[in-house]
C-alpha cells in the first residue's frame, strides 16, 4: 500500500541528461535576457531586479501551489530565478560596488546557510523526491541563491580573473565535467555532486552567455543579447515541449496499464 507521501505527485523536474541541457540553456539566457533588459534596453540594474524578482515571484508562487510537475511552469521559474540571479548580482557587484569577488564571498555563505538550513529541517538535500510545499521552497529559495552567485562568480573569473569569457567558459566546463566523472566513476554521494554541479552550471552559463553577446574586442563573439537571447529561448523552448510531450505519453502509458 503506497504512503499518502510516495502517492503525491513528485514537483520537480527529474535529474537526467536532458535536464542538464536545459538548465546550462536557461541559465545562458538568463544572463544574456538580464543583461538584455538592463543594460541593452537601458532599463538598469536597481529596476531591473524589481521586474525579475517580481516575475520570479509570480512564477514561483504558481509553481508552488500546482499540485504536481509542469515542465513549463518548472522551467519558467529555473529561467525567471537566472535571470533575477544576473540582475541581483550586478546590483551587488556593480551599483552597491562590492565587487564580483565580495559579492561572491557573501552569496558562497548565504547559499551554506539555505542548504545547512534546509537538511536541518529536513534531514536531505535530495531533489528526486520533493513532492510537498517546505523542502520544494528550500529547493526555489536554494536555486535562487545559487544562481545569483554563478553570475558574481562567471563575471569575477571573465574580467578579474584575467581568464577572459573563453577562458572562464573553459574552467568551468572542465569543473563540470570532473563532477560528471566522479558521477559515473566513484561512489560520492549523489547528492552533493548535484548540488556542486548545479551550482557550476550557473557560472558556466553566465561565461558562456558573455562569450556570446559581448564585443570581440572584449573577447566575445560579438553576436548580441537580443540575437542570442532569441536563438537560446527557441533551444529552450523546444526542450520544454519535448518534455511534456514525454510526460504525457508517460501518463497515458500509465493509465493504460
Amino acid at each position: 500500500m503506497l504512503s499518502a507521501s510516495s502517492s503525491t505527485p513528485r514537483k520537480v523536474a527529474a535529474v537526467t541528461l536532458v535536464f542538464w541541457i536545459m538548465k546550462i540553456c536557461a541559465t545562458t539566457l538568463g544572463e544574456t535576457a538580464g543583461d538584455l533588459l538592463s543594460m541593452t534596453l537601458g532599463v538598469g540594474y536597481g529596476l531591473s531586479s524589481l521586474i525579475l524578482i517580481g516575475a520570479f515571484v509570480v512564477t514561483l508562487v504558481a509553481q508552488l501551489r500546482a499540485r504536481a510537475y509542469h515542465p513549463v511552469l518548472y522551467w519558467s521559474v529555473i529561467l525567471t530565478t537566472s535571470t533575477a540571479g544576473t540582475t541581483i548580482s550586478d546590483y551587488m557587484d556593480r551599483t552597491l560596488g562590492l565587487g564580483y569577488a565580495t559579492g561572491a564571498m557573501i552569496l558562497v555563505v548565504l547559499l551554506l546557510t539555505s542548504l545547512v538550513i534546509w537538511y536541518r529541517s529536513e534531514g536531505s538535500l535530495s531533489v528526486s523526491n520533493i513532492r510537498t510545499f517546505r523542502p520544494e521552497l528550500f529547493y526555489w529559495v536554494t536555486i535562487l541563491i545559487s544562481n545569483t552567485l554563478g553570475t558574481a562568480l562567471g563575471d569575477f573569473l571573465a574580467d578579474d580573473s584575467g581568464l577572459g569569457f573563453m577562458g572562464g567558459a573553459v574552467l568551468i566546463g572542465s569543473g563540470i565535467a570532473v563532477v560528471a566523472g566522479l558521477y559515473y566513476l566513484t561512489g560520492l554521494s549523489r547528492v552533493l555532486l548535484f548540488w556542486v554541479a548545479f551550482v557550476l552550471t550557473r557560472p558556466f552559463g553566465a561565461t558562456f552567455g558573455d562569450l556570446l553577446t559581448k564585443p570581440t574586442g572584449a573577447g566575445g563573439l560579438n553576436l548580441g543579447t537580443i540575437g542570442s537571447s532569441a536563438v537560446l529561448f527557441l533551444v529552450l523552448a523546444s526542450l520544454v515541449a519535448y518534455s511534456v510531450i514525454t510526460l504525457h505519453r508517460g501518463v497515458t502509458e500509465q493509465l493504460r496499464s
